[in-house]
């Protein structure tokens, strides 16, 4: 499928989707939601698809945040139609039983961070810089930013960086947690690759088992250990699991099947 502000590929098990409007900083506007969207969608719905990459095109910006301009004239009812899609999308990555990666070079802003905390892992370049400035425009986050970054560094500091709007940078969102690895600009993509490229060597049917059952736990309307008992007895029901313990007694490598 051909897109107007993404780019998507498949590189052996893994569905790389860029963001692919380098001279906006790659900011998200509606195109580029519904673009995310559909690529996820297929993503997801591909079984030689076992994990996916997010990352942004150029050496500037993951995604500087939202298009300002788009939505800057925007009435009351339009700017709730506008966060509630915004949170949805982000929640189809979130909710993905298959591994999302960021891979955030430069700036992660706004939207753009709320795109990123919505995936499942992140990797910074040297020159990442994150921040939630919303507060600076006489708004709050939309997209679900006072949430998620509450819940990864906890609330003393995510209450500072949204009611500042200062930006950090990638070592101190190494040590916060908000991040995974710091590399270099050079690196990013190949360490991202070498991680997603660990994670694809396991069970689909046991990946998918333990998103569900983090997502149960930080889930107010679910009870986490229930889920984790739940995925837990379904992977007996697996050929993932026969050949995992049948690869283990026999000592060798498993082949996963994603069944």
């Amino acid at each position: 499928m051909n897109y107007e502000t993404i780019l998507s590929e498949q590189i052996d098990k893994i569905c790389k989707i860029t963001l692919n409007r380098p001279k906006q900083l790659n900011a998200l506007n509606t195109t580029v939601f519904s673009e995310l969207e559909a690529a996820m969608n297929d993503a997801k719905a591909n079984e030689n698809v076992w994990a996916i990459l997010i990352t942004g095109s150029g050496e500037k910006a993951f995604a500087a945040g939202a298009d300002i301009k788009e939505f800057s004239e925007f009435n009351q009812s339009q700017a709730k139609e506008l966060s509630a899609n915004g949170q949805r999308i982000f929640k189809l990555i979130s909710d993905c039983t298959k591994p999302v990666l960021a891979a955030i070079n430069g700036f992660a802003l706004g939207g753009g961070l709320e795109l990123a905390m919505a995936c499942h892992l992140r990797i910074a370049s040297e020159n990442a810089r994150f921040g939630q400035p919303e507060v600076g425009l006489g708004v709050t986050p939309g997209y679900a930013g006072t949430q998620r970054l509450t819940e990864l560094i906890g609330r003393t500091k995510a209450t500072e960086l949204l009611l500042t709007g200062e930006m950090i940078k990638a070592p101190e969102a190494f040590i916060l947690g908000l991040v995974n690895y710091v590399v270099s600009p050079a690196e990013l993509d190949s360490k991202s690759m070498e991680l997603l490229g660990k994670i694809t060597k396991q069970s689909p049917v046991a990946l998918a088992g333990i998103l569900n059952s983090i997502n149960g736990y930080f889930d107010k309307k679910s009870d986490g250990y229930q889920t984790e008992v739940n995925e837990f007895a379904k992977c007996f029901n697996s050929e993932d699991f026969k050949e995992g313990t049948s690869a283990f007694i026999e000592r060798r490598k498993p082949n996963f099947t994603g069944k």
